[in-house]
């Protein structure tokens, strides 16, 4: 891949694996620094950083629960500490779980909507104060999901539906400061996440891989390879867009 992004700096919410890792690596790979933020997961951090620095590049593992505004804010302050810049804010920390509605409680609700909506607009919030005066690249981790909802995943989809909307609003509301927001929209993507929890084993596993035009599931390499486009200054002229990243999948 090519350095498209020497010189920048990447924060990456959710990184110790997944697709938060394979974004990680990809950007680091293109020539960028990154931060790989975790929740609890310290060894996964700590492997992409190290598989990062392996291949030359330079990585910092940080810890955050995104859904608190001071973790968040002492995740910038540790990036801008180890770079001394943020050019790029990747949001991917998510949570979800399969359900009939009324299995959803109170206790869900705000896990999913603490940590896929609030925590997006905290980490954003604070890039702002750190990103320069050429501006910066926001990347929001939407899903197919967010405008083509599955049952069981009428909670976690709309969380996706509103950091959709989020994108699109706040591309126009930071357009002014030259801030670019956009959005990944992944389809059938395998990850340790879906495997733990058997997403795509059995029966159910093979009627989504038949609905997906290419045929297989995606990987977070391919998930990655948009992001850093989105990261880089080809995308200079592109604002408010939601990528969908499916193989074709609708």
């Amino acid at each position: 891949m090519s350095q498209r992004l020497v010189g920048k700096v990447a924060v990456i919410t959710g990184a110790s694996k997944g697709i938060g890792a394979g974004i990680a690596r990809e950007l680091a790979e293109a020539g960028a620094s990154v931060v790989v933020n975790y929740a609890s997961d310290r060894a996964g951090a700590d492997r992409v950083v190290a598989d990062v620095t392996r291949g030359g590049g330079k990585a910092v593992a940080v810890q955050g629960d995104v859904s608190k505004a001071a973790d968040v804010k002492r995740l910038f302050a540790e990036a801008a500490r180890s770079f001394r810049r943020v050019d790029v804010l990747v949001n991917n920390a998510g949570v979800y779980r399969f359900a009939p509605i009324e299995e959803v409680t109170e206790e869900e609700f705000h896990r999913q909507y603490g940590i896929n909506v609030l925590g997006t607009i905290l980490s954003i919030q604070e890039a702002l104060k750190y990103f320069g005066p050429e501006g910066g690249s926001v990347i929001n981790l939407s899903s197919v999901v967010g405008s083509a909802p599955w049952p069981q995943m009428t909670l976690y989809s709309s969380t996706k539906a509103a950091i959709d909307n989020l994108t699109r609003g706040l591309a126009l509301e930071l357009a002014p400061r030259k801030v670019r927001v956009n959005a990944v929209a992944p389809g059938a993507t395998e990850s340790e996440g879906t495997a733990e929890l058997q997403v795509f084993d059995g029966d159910q596993g093979k009627k989504i891989i038949a609905s997906i035009p290419f045929g297989r599931l995606g990987t977070p390499a391919d998930i990655a390879r948009v992001a850093v486009f989105l990261a880089s200054d080809d995308s200079a002229w592109v604002t408010g867009e939601i990528i969908r990243a499916s193989g074709g999948q609708k």
